[in-house]
C-alpha cells in the first residue's frame, strides 16, 4: 500500500506550511545557469523552466538542458496548478523557430524539448508554428532528437495534429496531468478523453513516434484512480510515463492535498512497469521534461537511466 502524508486537515484552500526534506532543492546559482539566462534573453526565447517555476531549473540548466516554450508567454487557459501567465497572448513571433534552432545549436543539444502555452485564439492552436520550429531545428541539427510537449488542440480541426506530426518529432508528449474526477477543478479548459485520444491519434498518424504522458500527484486523487489512468494510457499506446509531486506555485493555486513519499513513488513505478510502459520516470521531483534525453535513450537502448 502506498504511503501518503496528508497535509490539509482543515479543508481546501489553506496554504502549504512546509515541504518534506525530499522536496527541497538548491537555488540556481551556477555559471551555466547564468549563461543560459543570457542566451535565452539574447534570442528572445522563453522556457517553461522559468515560466512554470520548475524546481529542477538549477540542476537542468547547470547541465545545459532546457525546455523551450514557444507561442509566447501568455496562455489562453487558467489551469489551477500552473504558474504560467494567462490572458490575451501577443501575436506570433515568426522569427522564433529560427532563433530557437540557433539556441539549440549554441547549446550543442543532442535532445531538445519544445513545449508551449495553450493558444485557443489561433485557428490551428499553434500546430503550424510547432511544425516550423521542428523543421528549423532539424535543418540546423539533423542528428538532434526532438520532443514536443503539446497542448490538446481541443475544438481544433483534426488536421492540426496532422500538420504537427508531418514535421516528424521523435517524441510526442501530452500530459494528462491528473485523474478524470479532478479535471473540472484542476484543468477546467481541458477534457480527459480528448487528451487521451490525442495521444492515441499521434501514434496512429506515425507508428514510429514515441508517445509520452505524465501526471502530478497530490491534487486530491486516490491511488485506484491513478492506476486507472495508467491503464488508460497503456490502452492508448503511451510508451513513456512521468509521475511527480505537485507543488503549489502560490496561495492562488490549487492546494497540495497530499505529499506522496519516495517509497510510494517507488511502489507506483514498479506497478507502472508491470503494466508495460517502455520507460517510467517516477519520483517527487520528476517533471515531464526532467532528464528527458536520458529517459529517451534508456527507452531506445533498453538500459536503465544512469
Amino acid at each position: 500500500m502506498s504511503t501518503i502524508i496528508p497535509i490539509h486537515e482543515a479543508g481546501i484552500g489553506e496554504p502549504m506550511t512546509g515541504k518534506p526534506a525530499w522536496l527541497k532543492v538548491r537555488a540556481p546559482m551556477s555559471k551555466e545557469y547564468r549563461q543560459l539566462v543570457e542566451l535565452m534573453r539574447g534570442q528572445k526565447l522563453n522556457t517553461v523552466c522559468e515560466e512554470a517555476s520548475c524546481p529542477n531549473i538549477g540542476e537542468c540548466w547547470k547541465h545545459g538542458s532546457a525546455t523551450f516554450m514557444i507561442l509566447g508567454r501568455v496562455c489562453t487557459r487558467t489551469c489551477a496548478f500552473c504558474d504560467v501567465a494567462t490572458g490575451r497572448p501577443d501575436p506570433l513571433d515568426l522569427e522564433e523557430p529560427a532563433n530557437l534552432a540557433d539556441a539549440v545549436a549554441a547549446m550543442k543539444l543532442k535532445h531538445v524539448v519544445i513545449t508551449s502555452v495553450d493558444r485557443d485564439d489561433l485557428e490551428d492552436g499553434g500546430a503550424a508554428h510547432y511544425a516550423a520550429t521542428i523543421r528549423a531545428v532539424k535543418a540546423k541539427l539533423p542528428e538532434t532528437t526532438i520532443e514536443v510537449l503539446t497542448p490538446d488542440f481541443q475544438r481544433k480541426p483534426d488536421a492540426c495534429l496532422d500538420t504537427l506530426m508531418a514535421a516528424c518529432p521523435d517524441i510526442f508528449n501530452h500530459n494528462l496531468e491528473t485523474v478524470p474526477r479532478l479535471y473540472r477543478s484542476v484543468r477546467p479548459g481541458a477534457r480527459y478523453f480528448t487528451s487521451l485520444r490525442l495521444l492515441q491519434r499521434a501514434k496512429e498518424i506515425d507508428a514510429n513516434v514515441v508517445t509520452k504522458s505524465g501526471i502530478m500527484l497530490g491534487l486530491g486523487e486516490e491511488r485506484d484512480e491513478v492506476l486507472q489512468v495508467l491503464d488508460d494510457m497503456r490502452e492508448a499506446g503511451v510508451d513513456i510515463l512521468t509521475v511527480g509531486q505537485y507543488l503549489r506555485p502560490s496561495v492562488k493555486h490549487h492546494p497540495v492535498m497530499k505529499y506522496w513519499t519516495p517509497e510510494a513513488f517507488e511502489d507506483l513505478k514498479y506497478l507502472a512497469e508491470k503494466k508495460g510502459f517502455g520507460m517510467v520516470a517516477c519520483g517527487p521531483l520528476v517533471r515531464s521534461s526532467f532528464h528527458a534525453e536520458d529517459v529517451f535513450k534508456a527507452l531506445k537502448t533498453g538500459r536503465p537511466i544512469a
